[in-house]
């Protein structure tokens, strides 16, 4: 069974590296013309360049911060004036680890500001499209917190559960459109972040980097962390024909560590 995208426009933030970027290479692969959205117009300009290109298909990029939000707000009115979009990936680095306890407001202010209110504004922008053409894809990158709460990670947990419940009520209101909306939650992937996060493990415990690595795989039971391009299959999924019948939804691509049954 092929998976296609041809026809499709997709937007896909945070794009040039991560999660992101495999997105958009396995979109790009499938057919669609990527928008996508980041920070560094040096990496957009040449993650564009190596995107595969199938008939009339064309990629480009917007400059914009996500901690910006009157930014992200005037890209994507500039999106949606010049192209239908048919599928909005929200995808934003996630916010520094801590206890809860000693988080400040305005970290929560921040966190709220890049994964809930840019989503509303990509996701206003584009539904207009969305309802024009009868087809719409909304894939939120969340996390497995949305869950099973994550130690040491008191912010984005609160900021990632928001999220889901922005999404879930989304989903039920435009599901008479043909949009569906639906969110990926990632559990440890080989990413920047992680790295970050096993870093700062190493320096809180005293232990090596290695000793956290083994550590941590073996709380998953496929004994490895994940692949960034395992995000992005289920992601090409979803934003597919295939998956029209899927919305709501929250889906773990963890290894099966989490502890939920649902």
């Amino acid at each position: 069974m092929e998976i296609t995208l041809q026809g499709k426009t997709a937007v896909v933030c945070g794009s040039t590296q991560g999660i992101g970027l495999a997105i958009a290479d396995a979109f790009a692969a499938a057919g669609a013309a990527c928008i996508l959205v980041a920070r560094s117009e040096d990496k957009l300009q040449s993650v564009v360049e190596k995107l595969q290109v199938h008939a009339n298909a064309k990629h480009c990029y917007y400059v914009a911060d996500f901690q910006d939000s009157h930014a992200v707000a005037s890209i994507a009115a500039e999106i949606a004036n010049t192209s239908d979009v048919h599928i909005l990936v929200n995808n934003t680095g996630g916010p520094k680890p801590g206890p809860i306890a000693g988080a400040v407001t305005s970290e929560f202010a921040t966190a709220f500001e890049q994964h809930v209110i840019n989503n509303q504004i990509l996701a206003q922008a584009f539904l207009p499209g969305m309802q024009k053409n009868k087809y719409g894809r909304i894939i939120n990158i969340v996390s497995t917190s949305v869950k099973q709460p994550l130690s040491n990670l008191g912010v984005s947990n609160t900021i990632r559960a928001a999220v889901a419940g922005w999404a879930k009520t989304w989903s039920n209101e435009v599901g008479q459109y043909n949009v569906t909306v639906n969110n990926i939650l990632p559990g440890l992937t080989q990413t920047s972040r992680l790295s970050s996060l096993v870093e700062t493990m190493s320096k809180n415990s005293g232990v090596s980097v290695d000793e956290v690595v083994t550590g941590l795989q073996k709380e998953i039971p496929l004994r490895r962390f994940g692949e960034p391009s395992e995000l992005a299959a289920l992601a090409l999924f979803l934003a597919s024909p295939l998956a029209s019948y899927i919305t709501g939804t929250s889906i773990a691509v963890d290894g099966g560590r989490t502890a939920t049954l649902a």
